[in-house]
């Protein structure tokens, strides 16, 4: 059997930007849900509706829709996808009612499979010497997209209306989704093209059960975005409380600082080339723990939070790409349904860091968050100490 084409730059900076879209959808939320939750006239209890069964439907996406990546081409699976996304971005920016609002994001949520299928797609088209560099190329697009969402929703919303936002989200969508067709070319088929769809979801149980160390990379990246998660939502907590006295909006520029990811994200995924990603990770891992342990001493003023924020915004998406190596140069019959089981874990580490991380904060303060990010740091590294002895 012919193997695919090799990607170009052109595709591959265009993959990257897609991701950035797609992934970008998931995010607008965060910084305007309280102007959504005055134009529908409900609480803000009521309001978190809307992040929640997103998650959730995203989850249930995740392993009900990502394994068919591995009997269904990519690149139709991701066309799909888009599409099911452009349409439900597309009752969200129309729905006159809450709960047709919330439909609309639910939706979106079960449909936002396109930034896990395109890292397996581009897998099969590039140099094995190349993997970390083109995995981490989109990744950098995925943190483009959670950075422009943080940042620009709270502008657009602040000047023109949360509605706005959302039509500008309907727009880049469909535009991605027309572009798609002609940026992923055909070609590739399943070594198990005729596993029936049942026998397909099962089969992910085995697999798990001859490449253990997917569940350790998938506890890895769980902690790794929990504590993501857990620093962002006590950060806007703490920025806002008396104490600080800063606005929401101080909130969303710090929030800017991702943008040193995307620089530094492409590096680190070509040195992880070069040393492995498990001793990459590892070394990642400590970076990550001395910038989290900054916080606490640092975190009485502004200026001394961009220094741990800088460093762990420089190094935690090395974690996440280092973790997809261990398994994304395996079989590419089998590498979108372990991509299923590493993306499922990670997203019950960010549900259960959503939790901890305001709980935390709630209970003890900025100190209970720190507390929490340390425990979660040192509990990372050792679990990526222990997994070097899968490369040897």
């Amino acid at each position: 059997m012919n193997q695919p084409a090799r990607l170009t730059g052109a595709q591959e900076t265009s993959l990257a930007i897609a991701a950035a879209v797609v992934t970008a959808n998931a995010y607008y939320i965060h910084p305007i849900i309280g102007d959504v939750a005055d134009h529908f006239g409900v609480s803000h209890a009521r309001i978190g509706l809307v992040p929640a069964l997103n998650q959730l439907a995203l989850a249930v996406g995740i392993f009900m829709l990502l394994p068919l990546g591995d009997r269904i081409s990519n690149r139709r699976l991701t066309i799909a996808f888009a599409t099911g996304q452009t349409l439900s971005l597309a009752i969200m920016t129309l729905a006159e009612g809450f709960s047709l609002f919330v439909l609309g994001s639910t939706l979106l949520g079960y449909f936002t499979i396109a930034p896990y299928l395109l890292p397996a797609y581009a897998s099969k088209r590039v140099a094995p010497e190349r993997l970390g560099q083109v995995t981490a190329k989109l990744a950098a697009g995925i943190i483009l997209g959670i950075l422009v969402a943080r940042v620009g929703a709270g502008v657009v919303s602040e000047r023109y209306g949360w509605r706005a936002v959302y039509w500008i989200a309907t727009t880049l969508m469909l535009a991605v989704t027309i572009a798609l067709p002609r940026l992923m070319e055909g070609g590739e088929r399943s070594a198990e093209g005729r596993q029936s769809y049942r026998d397909l979801l099962l089969s992910v149980f085995p697999l798990v059960g001859k490449h253990k160390e997917v569940l350790l990379s998938g506890a890895i990246q769980a902690l790794n975005f929990a504590q993501f998660i857990a620093v962002w939502l006590g950060l806007a907590l703490y920025l806002t409380s008396p104490q600080m006295g800063y606005g929401t909006d101080t909130v969303g520029y710090l929030a800017g600082l991702a943008a040193v990811s995307i620089i530094s994200t492409p590096r680190l995924g070509r040195w992880a080339d070069h040393v492995g990603p498990r001793k990459a990770r590892t070394i990642f891992a400590m970076i990550q723990f001395m910038g989290i342990l900054l916080l606490w001493p640092l975190g009485g003023s502004l200026w001394g939070l961009l220094i741990p924020l800088i460093i762990t915004n420089l190094v935690g998406p090395g974690v996440d790409v280092t973790g997809r190596m261990t398994f994304l140069a395996l079989d590419p019959a089998i590498r979108t349904r372990l991509t299923t089981v590493y993306v499922v874990i990670m997203f019950i580490g960010g549900g259960l860091g959503s939790y901890a991380g305001t709980a935390a904060y709630d209970a003890y303060g900025w100190a209970g968050t720190c507390i929490l990010l340390g425990l979660c740091s040192v509990t990372l590294t050792a679990l990526a100490a222990t997994a070097r002895r899968f490369g040897r």
